[in-house]
């Protein structure tokens, strides 16, 4: 019986692949609404990590991975002294951007956090704009910044639209490195073929598994996971540019490609064309640090609090009436293990919140854990699943994440039902978050930073020409402790 030989023609690259692509090289970026929304997006995820950086379990993984290592037009890493090399430097902007999951949201079949893409984003920007002082030329201004980080936002969202990786097992980190190699590789200077090389190199890569979000597993790798996936886009781009060449048909190949190795055979399905439109329309976490699916939750639950806290021992039940995603990501019973397992508990979130009417990042740590009333409400809670919550969350002139809370007790007496369909940083509740978005900037830079240079670093990010027209490098610079 004789074998069949592979046949060896090298295809035209994959159509997703240079859709991304031409998107990157061609678009032009008009939405002045889509700007204004990522300069906020720039200021939120940065203020994030300053108070990240008040954690020791983040701080700790930061710095060259040689200790001592020194790199000509190193890259700033905010809120520190580091000057590293671009690819570290990604990492650790990723990390402590994602580090106390407070910063952008996007929900959708795949849900992620698209300013994750600002580690790669700005440590190339940083890199390129001290190389180019030092030779004499132009540095880049933050209006490239805010551009490629549009553009990285609509493409890991367009993405994630009509696509379930974490259905596959996949994490939604995967299109942190999609999205960022896309416009790192257009920073540095790439062509259309380069960038489709490029992608291509992105997808040929193992892709991280979701167990370390879910129970048993879940850990501290969630909040570095972004972190190690910009890292991996700087690498694969600048190996791009010297000269690695691609697989052009990563995602199609028979057999080997990602469709039939990683994705069930199932090929990719896209709602719409790549434009500003996620930019425009993403979440932002403005009062809690909680995984977004919950924050509805425990807005519920902080406005329940007044009713409850001094009941406390008399409650009975607890329902909390939410949608499917809910529930398959964050829906936990039995012990927590960690911050990182507290802050992925729906029924966790919502019992802080009852009883000490808000949730902080502090309330994920074993001192406030080790409260024996937390237990005891999560066990009295009932989760009911809405079929229109869960519809909601999908349509696109919607994208609700709503949940419902009311609490029963003992003595046949009961709440209200508090419902909360769309959380405080929904575009259809911006006017009234962005002046708390503003708040919660400034306090974080405090946790960090004198208030003078909060004041040097808060006048420059709120006018949205100055900023546009600032150095790349200037900017960083603000952020130097």
């Amino acid at each position: 019986m004789s074998a069949t030989a592979e046949t060896n023609i090298r295809p035209e690259p994959d159509q997703v692949l240079v859709d991304i692509a031409e998107y990157v090289m061609q678009y032009r970026i008009t939405s002045s609404d889509a700007r204004v929304t990522a300069r906020y997006s720039l200021m939120d995820a940065l203020g994030c990590g300053m108070l990240a950086l008040e954690f020791p379990e983040c701080s700790k993984l930061l710095g060259p991975i040689v200790p001592g290592t020194v790199v000509p037009h190193g890259v700033r890493v905010p809120g520190t002294q580091f000057e590293l090399d671009p690819v570290k430097a990604a990492f650790d902007i990723g990390c402590i951007i994602r580090w106390l999951d407070f910063n952008d949201t996007w929900l959708a079949a795949e849900w992620g956090h698209p300013s994750d893409n600002l580690g790669g984003i700005l440590a190339v920007a940083d890199y390129l704009s001290r190389r180019n002082m030092a030779e004499g030329k132009e540095a880049l201004t933050m209006s490239a910044v805010l551009t490629s980080m549009i553009m990285a936002h609509e493409i890991q969202g367009c993405l994630a639209l009509e696509n379930s990786f974490n259905r596959a097992g996949l994490d939604h980190v995967l299109l942190v490195k999609v999205a960022s190699i896309a416009v790192i590789t257009r920073l540095l200077g790439g062509s259309r073929e380069q960038i489709i090389d490029a992608l291509s190199q992105c997808w040929v890569d193992g892709q991280s598994l979701r167990t370390y979000r879910h129970a048993p597993n879940t850990g501290s790798r969630k909040s570095w996971a972004a972190g190690d996936a910009a890292s991996r886009a700087v690498r694969l781009a600048m190996m791009t540019l010297q000269g690695e060449r691609g697989c052009p048909s990563a995602l199609t190949a028979p057999i080997w490609g990602f469709y039939d190795v990683s994705f069930k055979g199932e090929p990719f399905r896209f709602q719409r064309p790549y434009n500003s439109y996620v930019m425009e329309n993403v979440l932002f976490k403005i009062a809690y640090p909680a995984e977004f699916h919950a924050q509805t939750a425990v807005e519920a639950a902080v406005k329940l609090h007044p009713q409850v806290w001094d009941r406390l021992s008399d409650v009975e039940k607890i329902v909390i009436t939410t949608h499917e995603s809910a529930i398959r990501i964050i829906s936990k019973t039995g012990k927590l293990h960690n911050p990182a397992d507290r802050d992925h508990c729906l029924q966790y979130m919502t019992a802080v919140a009852l009883i000490f009417g808000t949730l902080t990042a502090d309330h994920y740590e074993e001192t406030v854990a080790a409260d024996p009333r937390i237990d005891r409400l999560r066990e009295r809670m009932e989760i009911v699943e809405e079929p229109r919550y869960s519809c909601e969350y999908l349509e696109p002139d919607k994208r609700s994440i709503a949940n419902a809370v009311q609490i029963f007790f003992s003595d046949g007496t009961s709440s209200e039902r508090v419902e909360v369909e769309y959380p405080l940083g929904h575009r259809r509740r911006r006017s009234e978050g962005i002046p708390l978005l503003l708040e919660k900037f400034e306090k974080n830079l405090l946790a960090r930073f004198p208030e003078e240079q909060v004041q040097r670093i808060s006048t420059c990010c709120q006018n949205q020409q100055r900023l546009e027209c600032t150095p790349v490098n200037e900017f960083m610079e603000l952020f130097v402790i």
